[in-house]
């Protein structure tokens, strides 16, 4: 019953037919009204999503400064003692808490309102897998969590992708970021080293060509006196005194001097002429290996940023990254069996699906050929795999046309400089077939 046929009831309940004033009620009183549900608070929430919220919702920069604020009772550069006392006291309703929600709400505001037209849990469940499929992990969960209308079980199931996430990330991000570190320093020295090596050079270079310059006088100061020579000795037929004869011998004999002088000047302007080159030699390798560490260093940051962002690798990077190899299937021969997990995580942020066989250590090598002919492409680390496996391997993707890339490296590193480069068109044995692997992917 409404509110208005309620009234209507008590109002024909005190006019009667006989005006007598006879009250009477209502049967039954209006419903109430409810009240819209408000969204989910931070304290509100089940034990369990305090870590992944404060984890990675709250930035360490952010929780350095609350708990600063309110005094935390832990040191503020131990990150896990933040983090656990934090998780700690956003249990309850407190200063701390609220501070919190309030923190979220508005560092999120955006990431809330589109989750606030979701009507449904379905539609809220269909929103958070659509924001964890681009990587927009922290606002996504945030929203969904503290949704008026989320289930215990979309609740459940944010709580396990960020979970699963968490460990598929760390592993492999850690001891990259470790890697890029070291190339960064790395690269750091190198370039320092070889900045001074090509001072050095070139004050090197400056001296011998002021040396080569002084041979050079040197050397047409002789050439001229040789002229003399030939002059002299044109004269000499033309003398009978035996003195003019013994002084024109002495003469000769001087200008030969000059002439032998002139002939150990143009050796050493030759040795120096040597060691020039071997300095230009030597700076066009250094160079070289800075070339080397800066690509090592780009393919690392490429993939890194990738897996930080959510983003696709080749986009910022098409340079050397390129889509060819998405959807192909690559063969690893060799490399370290350790890191053979952090080589499949690599191809995988690619599009690439990879194979492995170890090059003869515990797998046969008997199983090399079947493999070799169902993969589309092979990257085989030189410096780590057998001798019968690296010929097999020569051998057979020369035979049947195999592109096939040989690198040094076995490390993570390497791996990831030797992907991008497949990826763009570079190998070692019959590379022509690199651009029919896109081919091979559509099929």
């Amino acid at each position: 019953m409404n509110t208005s046929a309620s009234l209507k009831q008590l109002v024909a309940g005190v006019f009667s037919q006989d005006n007598g004033l006879v009250v009477s009620l209502p049967a039954r009183m209006p419903e109430t009204v409810p009240k819209p549900i408000k969204r989910t608070k931070l304290w509100e929430l089940e034990t369990k999503h305090y870590c992944p919220i404060i984890g990675t919702c709250l930035p360490l920069d952010d929780l350095v400064r609350f708990a600063r604020r309110f005094a935390f009772g832990v040191s503020l550069r131990d990150e896990f003692s933040l983090h656990v006392e934090a998780v700690d006291r956003v249990g309850v309703r407190n200063e701390v808490s609220e501070a919190i929600q309030k923190h979220l709400d508005m560092k999120y505001h955006a990431c809330i309102t589109r989750f606030e037209l979701a009507k449904t849990d379905a539609d809220v469940l269909a929103l958070w897998q659509e924001h964890y499929t681009r990587g927009e992990v922290a606002g996504a969960m945030w929203a969904a969590l503290t949704h008026k209308a989320v289930s215990d079980k979309t609740r459940q199931v944010v709580y396990t992708d960020v979970h699963m996430l968490s460990h598929q990330v760390g592993a492999g991000q850690a001891a990259d970021v470790r890697r890029l570190a070291h190339l960064q320093k790395e690269n750091a020295e190198a370039r320092a080293a070889m900045e001074h090596q090509q001072r050095q050079q070139t004050r090197a270079e400056a001296e011998l060509r002021e040396q080569l310059h002084k041979a050079m006088a040197e050397l047409e100061s002789l050439r001229q006196s040789r002229d003399e020579v030939a002059a002299l000795q044109a004269r000499i037929a033309a003398f009978e005194s035996g003195m003019v004869m013994m002084k024109m011998k002495h003469r000769l004999m001087c200008l030969t001097a000059a002439n032998e002088q002139m002939r150990v000047v143009a050796e050493r302007s030759g040795a120096l002429e040597k060691a020039l080159k071997a300095a230009h030699s030597k700076t066009t390798a250094l160079s070289r290996e800075r070339d080397e560490l800066a690509t090592e260093r780009d393919a690392l940051e490429c993939l890194l940023l990738a897996g930080n962002a959510g983003e696709d690798p080749c986009d910022s990077h098409r340079s050397s990254c390129g889509p060819a190899m998405q959807g192909c299937c690559v063969l690893c021969v060799g490399g370290r069996t350790a890191l053979i997990p952090q080589y499949r995580i690599l191809a995988a942020r690619l599009g690439i699906h990879l194979i492995h066989h170890d090059g003869g250590q515990q797998e046969a090598l008997s199983r090399l050929p079947d493999m070799i002919n169902s993969a589309d492409a092979v990257i085989c680390p030189t410096d780590c795999v057998s001798h019968s496996a690296y010929y097999q391997l020569k051998r057979h993707c020369k035979r049947t046309g195999k592109p096939c890339l040989l690198f040094k490296g076995a490390g993570v590193s390497g791996f990831a400089v030797a992907l991008a480069q497949l990826s763009s068109g570079r190998i070692s044995l019959h590379g022509e077939a690199i651009e029919l692997l896109r081919e091979v992917a559509e099929k």
